[in-house]
């Protein structure tokens, strides 16, 4: 049994209600590395520090590291380091980086030991050294709304005067935050959990009857052995390795080969679409055979019961392409961002399935580009449409746009939503690297567009909305 397994069904077996807390540290824990470090190099790479500081801060690491001094002198030189900024300034930048760099690092377990947590009703709490720019944009994604963290010191204007405010919630302070939190909102810390790295939470992780030291370091695994506190270890999809790279590799020409044969249908027989269905349906499976990745369908029959419609999908990852066209196999095309048209491996699919390639900035020339797509699906045709607009960094859905429901409601035709799970765990966005894995897909029943208006499309947009929110919480079994 895979320690998630284990850790999920520990906590599904306990107590139910708010009065049990989960608390989490952040880095290394929830993430497979640290935030400040993510934060550190990007403020490198784009000349935001100066010698001064990065020296102070070399010289407070290897302090951290040789003499197991507390984190506190790192965090005061990263503090003045923001002196005079706004924070305002700050969180954008915490934003930004957490969408770029530090949403790939989320465990994909941890949003499964989350959901534990929350389907049985229980306080999730973030506990963590971190300031706010650094957790807050994670902890909105994982659904997480009580932080207990180090705080950051403003003037009444919001400007950074390069101090700390209060104190710093590492080692015992961050179980001292963790005990004041409990009292304040009446959680039976005897029955509540605890989930941490590194040694100098053992304050933290005793402050609960169910202490789990989570990727535990060394000094901690040990500690945990000697009083009998159960060690688990989340996992990452394999990345970067040999065989993940020749898989990639393999997979992206693959997709290739199926396009060049598309191509050669499309001449031969003097027809786009067949050559379409050819590189859509021979080029993903062979694709995603080299890649290692098979699909693990629910409502698989929704997919051919009320065509022509409108195909929703839910989009993490350039692997959603191959998803599709294997699932979907002929007479589709698709809508996708201008910026494509041009793409070395989605240019020519969408050429060969007259794919409408859409200028988002121009709302004049994305409709009269989308009209040719309303008469197709009058035609027959069907159509593959990502709502959200774009992709989305995790697993997390985006808020949905109308423009695919406008499309339905104008050609008379149902729209079927495709939830994919977990494509983005095995290609992460903007990667070229893909690993093995199983991408589990449901399939809903056709939503008909019967009744829509101009004056009701939102609501319609938030009944599917729903359905994909009701899927990934509560995922099809039979």
């Amino acid at each position: 049994m895979a320690d998630i397994d284990w850790l999920c069904e520990e906590v599904e077996k306990g107590p139910y209600g708010p009065r049990i807390g989960a608390f989490f540290d952040f880095d290394g824990t929830l993430i497979d590395g640290y935030s400040a470090a993510a934060f550190f190099r990007e403020r490198l790479k784009i000349r935001d520090i100066d010698a001064k500081e990065i020296f102070q801060t070399i010289v407070a690491s290897v302090d951290m590291e040789r003499r197991g001094s507390d984190v506190s002198q790192l965090m005061k030189i990263g503090m003045k380091g923001q002196a005079g900024r706004k924070l305002a300034d700050l969180d954008d930048f915490g934003r930004k980086l957490f969408l770029e760099k530090i949403s790939g690092m989320i465990y994909p377990d941890a949003r499964l030991l989350l959901d534990a947590h929350r389907h049985m009703g229980h306080t999730i709490v973030l506990a963590s050294s971190a300031t706010p720019p650094q957790i807050i944009p994670a902890a909105t994604d994982l659904g997480i709304n009580n932080i207990l963290c180090t705080e950051i010191d403003v003037t009444k204007d919001g400007i950074i005067t390069g101090n700390v405010k209060g104190p710093i919630r590492w080692g015992k302070g961050k179980a001292t935050a963790v005990k004041d939190f409990a009292k304040k909102h009446k959680l039976d810390l005897e029955q509540s959990y605890a989930y941490s790295n590194g040694a100098e939470d053992v304050p933290f992780l005793k402050q609960v009857g169910n202490p789990r030291p989570l990727n535990p370091d060394d000094d901690l695994k040990k500690y945990a052995k000697k009083n009998g506190w159960p060690v688990a270890y989340l996992t990452m999809p394999h990345r970067h390795n040999p065989i993940t790279l020749a898989r990639s590799a393999a997979a992206i020409g693959s997709m290739g080969i199926g396009i060049a044969t598309g191509f050669g249908v499309a001449l031969i027989n003097a027809d786009r679409g067949l050559g379409a269905s050819v590189a859509a349906s021979v080029g993903s499976e062979l694709a995603l055979a080299a890649a290692g990745i098979k699909l693990n369908v629910h409502g698989e029959e929704n997919l051919w019961s009320d065509r022509p419609c409108v195909f929703l999908f839910n989009h993490q990852s350039q692997l959603d392409v191959m998803i599709l066209g294997a699932l979907l196999r002929k007479d589709f095309t698709g809508v996708a961002k201008k910026s494509l048209e041009h793409d070395p491996v989605f240019g020519p699919i969408g050429y060969l399935a007259d794919v409408a390639f859409v200028d988002r900035s121009n709302s004049s020339a994305a409709r009269e580009a989308l009209k040719p797509v309303v008469e197709a699906m009058k035609k027959g045709k069907c159509i593959a449409i990502a709502p959200e607009g774009t992709r989305s960094p995790t697993p997390r859905l985006l808020p949905f746009k109308t423009g695919a429901f406008h499309m339905a409601r104008q050609a008379g035709v149902p729209v079927v939503p495709i939830v994919i799970r977990n494509a983005g765990e095995l290609m992460r966005p903007h990667s070229l690297v893909i690993s093995n894995g199983t991408i589990d897909v449901a399939v809903l029943p056709p939503v008909p567009s019967t009744g829509w208006t101009t004056k009701n499309i939102h609501d319609a947009v938030d009944e599917v909305r729903d359905m994909y929110l009701d899927t990934l919480e509560n995922w099809p079994t039979d």
